[in-house]
């Protein structure tokens, strides 16, 4: 049968390609805009015809009808990464968090330990020799598909068809479903003069020649707006954004002082506008890969120069990050922080940013504390951090004793709590 023929037998509507669903199957959708929204609605439409069905995925950015506490007994989320949509469930309970660095979702899909009996995924069209690109997240969905009984596509014209290990044959798929909605774009964030700053200061420390990892967020967005004037910058970072498409337009980007993988960017997921998805598009100087291969540790940290940038919400004397929850309460998630910290520290002149604002609530609180708010889930360990940089400066604390880090941290804390900071010190003996 050929491809086209066999294409013509999977093609039908959303609501019947989730026939495929039993109960008690746990769903893999991709990260963001991965996610397919026609099938996804599917699903919420018939949500209580099914018991116990799981969606597991990193950052929904929709929240669809299945995303309902009175039917969490048919369908109910699994986030390893949570977004608005399911971040209100996270904190009341009725939404589960499976906590796992972002490299290692692959690893325990592929050995069973976080289940996969279906995936659901946004694809390019078929190609002429049959396949589909899943470019906007094979993140841990193509492990997932080595796993799943059943992998439901839904093909849209939009999505680009983009080089790299994201490909799927046809005869891979069990039913899939087709949309031409435009996908959906998200913004930069809002970048104000501490964000600025702060960017200012890592611009700064990357030289000509780096290879670059970006983390989502008004700080790295900053950093990249002060990049314009490098030269011969690589990529090799998890999220592909608008801020990066920008430095290749500038030719800031162009990958040729990379020595692992020279010539290309690579990637594990995209988040951005049209412009971007249509720039992703057959290019060669780009390849999307799953996280397993992008954020390992071992094989980042092979470029050298490595500089990876990512934000925290709050950092204590000991250098202790916690990024992804406020005191026991979730708020986002594990993800590749920790990842892409350990790969700059192993690269041959790597360097590894933690950036975050010196305060938060207008000045009332210090993101910089004694000791984490109880219950903080710690995303980078003391062992891990390099760079600390807020808008009041750098704090470089690898290597550093526990007084070194705490006058170092104090340095860079916004004035108005320094004085604080160090008497709280002197208590517990570090000053």
């Amino acid at each position: 049968m050929s491809v086209q023929s066999l294409y013509q037998s999977k093609r039908m509507s959303a609501a019947d390609a989730i026939q495929v669903l039993k109960d008690g199957d746990t769903i893999v959708v991709p990260t963001g805009v991965g996610e397919p929204p026609s099938l996804l609605t599917a699903l919420s439409d018939a949500r209580r015809n099914y018991r116990d069905i799981k969606v597991s995925q990193i950052l929904p950015l929709r929240k669809y009808g299945y995303i309902d506490p009175e039917t969490t007994e048919h369908v109910r989320h699994s986030a390893y990464f949570f977004g608005g949509a399911t971040r209100p469930g996270g904190q009341e309970g009725w939404i589960d968090f499976v906590p796992a660095y972002f490299s290692e979702l692959p690893m325990l899909i592929k050995r069973g330990l976080t289940p996969s009996e279906v995936v659901f995924s946004m694809a390019s069209p078929m190609d002429e020799h049959g396949f589909f690109s899943l470019s906007l997240a094979p993140d841990y969905t193509m492990a997932a598909i080595e796993k799943a009984r059943a992998v439901v596509l839904e093909v849209n014209p939009n999505v680009p068809f983009a080089n790299g290990d994201c490909h799927i044959h046809i005869s891979q798929v069990a039913a899939l479903t087709e949309s031409s909605d435009p996908l959906l774009e998200v913004g930069l964030p809002k970048i104000g003069p501490v964000q600025e700053a702060i960017g200012s200061y890592v611009a700064e420390m990357i030289p000509d020649g780096a290879t670059l990892q970006i983390g989502y967020g008004g700080i790295p967005d900053a950093v990249v707006m002060q990049l314009t004037n490098k030269h011969d910058l690589g990529i090799h970072t998890e999220m592909v954004g608008d801020g990066i498409m920008t430095l290749v337009e500038a030719g800031v980007v162009n990958n040729l002082k990379k020595n692992y993988h020279r010539g290309k960017m690579l990637a594990t997921f995209a988040l951005g506008s049209k412009k971007l998805y249509d720039f992703m598009h057959r290019n060669p100087a780009l390849e999307m890969h799953p996280v397993d291969f992008t954020n390992d540790p071992y094989l980042a940290g092979q470029n050298d120069n490595l500089h990876c940038i990512n934000a925290t919400m709050q950092i204590d004397f000991m250098g202790q990050c916690g990024s992804e929850s406020l005191g026991a309460k979730p708020y986002s998630g594990t993800g590749g922080q920790a990842d892409f910290v350990r790969a700059a520290n192993r690269s041959n002149g790597g360097k590894a940013f933690i950036v975050l604002p010196s305060t938060a609530k207008d000045d009332t609180i210090s993101r910089i504390v004694p000791t984490l708010t109880p219950g903080t889930h710690v995303s980078t360990s003391k062992n891990d951090i390099n760079y600390v940089v807020t808008e009041h400066g750098v704090a470089q604390l690898r290597g550093k004793s526990a007084k070194q880090r705490c006058e170092a941290l104090i340095a860079i804390a916004h004035p108005a709590f320094r004085a604080e900071l160090r008497e709280t010190a002197k208590k517990m003996n570090l000053l």
